[in-house]
């Protein structure tokens, strides 16, 4: 391919990738796996175990809102995280997140109702949920910058949309224990004591997580850059912290990224979290049937994921990610429309066709950002700019989808909030640079050099900024 430097022109499918790609996989499935359970549990059942005092929906926006107070730690999980994972490892940073992720959850499972000690249960909830936020802050950088890293020019945009795959994969496994609950056991039951079922599962999937995770090391790449900064700490030359260097170098990448995120962000958790609450609370339909819905969107998904990231190595990561954003702000419009039927083959339909826009998008994000950024601030600037928007994207989006529905009554409202966040996202990409042919052993800062006596001053290489 013309433009890419002769370092990129590695083998196709660099020694011991199947392993790093097959650990971010299960990694971030079991982390997402954790992290949706919460916001489908909230959807459907703790708005009765931890609000009992308030009416359905009141308590379903309760149940949100400590759904959305778990992004509001994301951000300084990506401070924290992308710190210390570029300056002592990718891998060490990932084992961390999945052990707080997974006790977290399990701690969930164990957690006393409202009935059982008042106020502090919802509190307690609300921390564990933190934690989860935290986690999650840092799992995501870390484990596509991973795979990006260890992975060849001409297809990182395949390889590292594997990694992309354990959302819908997590919502696949987390829905679906919900599913199979949901028809064996009656509400009372689930509302008693079924719903713990899936976090105290955490534990399980922890274990195998970490034990395969264990099993990879970081990248030629970031070996390379961490020897380089090793050298000239011994002769004493300061290394500015990644923060400082994103800020300064990157920070219209950090912005593309934040705007890039927001029609993705707030489309997926309108279609895959809201939703339930939407078809349950408001229109009746029962719980089993909402959630079959999601899970054959989530299935088909988790298939087109590493397409739609081939596909962006073809033709770029932009146009793809475009694609996804103005096909879901088309889409959203007849989305409600086939909702509303309440047949499921509409409602499955409605689902399934939004989640390939969102794969559109989600597919390339994963490359598109790593390549953005130079190796030792990768994991910070990546990071930064995906959680910081999921502050304002995912966190709020159940709750003010849920709060449109009940001061309108009906879901154009909603059909309006996510189409401007497709126009906020298309403007972003408009603004960005195509990333496609970047080696990622030879990225220097996108939005503008530094002088390079600054250069020489700031860093061990200037490909590692």
């Amino acid at each position: 391919m013309a433009g890419i430097p002769a370092a990129a022109n590695a083998p196709t499918r660099p020694r011991g990738l199947g392993r790093v790609v097959g650990a971010s996989l299960i990694g971030t499935t079991i982390e997402w796996y954790d992290y949706f359970l919460y916001g489908s549990a909230a959807a459907l059942v703790f708005g009765k175990v931890f609000f009992p005092k308030s009416d359905p929906l009141t308590g379903t926006l309760l149940a949100f809102l400590t759904y959305a107070i778990g992004f509001a730690a994301r951000p300084i999980g990506a401070l924290v995280f992308g710190h210390f994972g570029d300056r002592i490892g990718r891998k060490k940073l990932l084992v961390v997140s999945l052990l707080m992720m997974g006790t977290a959850t399990t701690l969930i499972g164990c957690l006393p109702t409202y009935n059982a000690i008042g106020v502090a249960a919802p509190l307690l909830l609300t921390t564990l949920r933190v934690i989860q936020g935290f986690a999650l802050g840092g799992e995501w950088g870390g484990a596509v910058i991973l795979v990006s890293e260890h992975g060849d020019a001409k297809r990182r945009g395949f390889w590292a949309s594997w990694p992309q795959g354990g959302a819908p994969l997590g919502n696949l496994l987390a829905v679906g224990v919900l599913t199979l609950l949901t028809s064996v056991q009656s509400n009372s039951a689930i509302v008693s004591w079924g719903w713990r079922i899936p976090f105290l599962l955490s534990a399980l999937l922890v274990g195998v997580g970490l034990w395969i995770r264990m099993s990879v090391e970081d990248s030629p790449v970031f070996q390379d850059a961490l020897a380089r900064a090793e050298t000239h700490k011994a002769e004493q030359t300061a290394e500015p912290a990644p923060l400082f260097v994103v800020l300064r170098h990157h920070w219209k990448d950090v912005l593309v990224a934040m705007g890039a995120r927001m029609a993705e962000n707030i489309s997926y958790y309108v279609i895959t979290t809201f939703i339930l609450a939407y078809c349950v609370e408001h229109l009746k339909i029962k719980e089993h049937t909402a959630l079959n819905a999601v899970l054959i969107g989530s299935a088909i998904q988790f298939c087109l994921i590493p397409l739609f990231g081939a596909l962006s190595d073809r033709i770029g990561r932009r146009p793809v990610y475009l694609a996804g954003a103005i096909g879901m702000a088309a889409w959203i419009w007849p989305f409600f429309s086939l909702v509303d039927t309440k047949s499921f083959p509409a409602l499955a339909l409605a689902i399934t066709v939004g989640l390939v826009f969102h794969s559109a998008m989600y597919a390339p994000q994963a490359a598109f950002f790593a390549e953005m950024f130079g190796t030792r601030v990768r994991y910070s600037g990546a990071s930064i700019g995906a959680q910081f928007a999921s502050v304002a994207a995912g966190a709020p989006a159940p709750l003010i989808a849920t709060a449109l529905l009940a001061s309108y009554g009906n879901a154009s409202p909603i059909s309006l909030y996510v189409g401007v966040a497709a126009a906020i996202t298309v403007v972003a990409l408009l603004f960005a640079k195509e990333t496609r042919d970047r080696d990622l052993a030879a990225v220097a800062p996108s939005s503008g050099s530094a002088p390079a006596s600054s250069e020489r001053d700031l860093a061990p290489s200037r490909a590692d900024y």
